[in-house]
């Protein structure tokens, strides 16, 4: 197992990570069983949120008596001070800990973001919980590239989590920013939230690029992490095989994948296209359906809105059918 340090939090980790969002399908037992392996393994890096409803819960239980071994990641969609401040209470309740290595600002928008740092803003509380000794450092999560840039400007963001993958590499200027300015960067939908199949591949390309401190693929099976271990143990520089697997996932996914960039936006009605699509994902590749259509009934304009105008397609750089996707994405969620 390869390790590198985390950025300016000095944290030593794996460069291979344990992502908590599908043990929600699994139970208790099953995930002392992933931290037995992640043990034996090397894997020290496990990451969770208050979002994945039962994720912390069943990672607190399976860590006790072993939680030294592990740099521990949440994460939360509060804003403001008060509720941020009891996130991070029950975040410490239910992984059993009384501390977490790396608290962080779940997927915020550019409005969010200014809400997080104002005055009785959610960073007061993670400022206030650091000083107290109850998390080590912060970091901030996001899907928007204009939320990547701001936040790499911003003195008290020490990580940054973003997509990054075969075909979303719309960030690779901003994460070898992150390298110039010892910022740790941590790569989530390594396979594209499951649209690339070949994990291997999906793996073995990221790891091609330097400037990642960390990939946190999901995984709930024994034999995940034991294939993920193959591919970050493999090396050797891609093949021409290889390049060109690569080139067609990127040519197969490339008319019908959203990349999240949200060149699309403004909406004519107001729909969050993109946040539309990253829940149908959900729904269509992680086989978590009760989550994801939790998670899309708080979105105030659903896609069955959509008026046809065409707009967001006109500015979409990837030429997507949007208003196809969104029929799609309505029929499927009902709305």
């Amino acid at each position: 197992m390869e390790y590198k340090i985390l950025g300016k939090t000095g944290l030593k980790i794996s460069t291979l990570g344990f992502g908590g969002i599908p043990i929600q399908k699994v139970d208790v037992e099953t995930t002392r069983k992933l931290v037995k392996v992640m043990i034996e393994k090397g894997i020290n890096y496990i990451d969770t949120a208050r979002g994945y409803t039962v994720s912390e819960r069943y990672l607190g239980e399976a860590l006790e008596g072993v939680r030294d071994k592990f740099i521990l990641a949440t994460k939360s969609m509060s804003r403001s001070k008060d509720a941020m401040t009891k996130d991070i209470e029950i975040s410490l309740g239910n992984l059993r800990t009384d501390y977490i290595d790396l608290y962080q600002v779940h997927n915020p928008s550019m409005q969010q973001l200014e809400e997080v740092m104002a005055p009785g803003g959610a960073l007061e509380a993670l400022m206030e919980a650091r000083e107290a000794g109850k998390i080590g450092h912060i970091g901030l999560t996001a899907h928007s590239v204009e939320v990547f840039e701001k936040a790499i400007e911003l003195p008290w963001v020490e990580t940054i989590m973003f997509p990054y993958n075969i075909v979303e590499r719309q960030a690779e200027d901003l994460i070898h920013k992150c390298a110039e300015k010892n910022i740790g960067f941590i790569v989530m939908k390594p396979l594209a939230g499951g649209a690339i199949e070949d994990a291997e591949l999906a793996l073995r390309f990221i790891y091609t690029n330097p400037d990642i401190s960390v990939v946190i693929p999901g995984m709930f099976d024994v034999k995940e992490i034991e294939q993920n271990l193959a591919s970050c143990e493999n090396t050797k520089p891609l093949s021409e095989t290889e390049e060109d697997a690569i080139r067609k996932i990127r040519e197969e996914l490339g008319n019908n994948f959203c990349r999240r960039c949200n060149y699309c936006a403004p909406c004519t009605v107001g729909i969050n296209i993109p946040g539309v699509f990253l829940f149908q994902g959900y729904l269509d590749r992680y086989g978590l359906e009760d989550w994801a259509r939790e998670r899309y009934a708080t979105i105030p304009v659903k896609a069955s809105a959509c008026i046809e105008c065409g707009a967001c397609e006109s500015r979409c750089p990837y030429n997507l059918p949007i208003r196809e996707m969104l029929k799609d994405a309505a029929r499927k969620f009902g709305e």
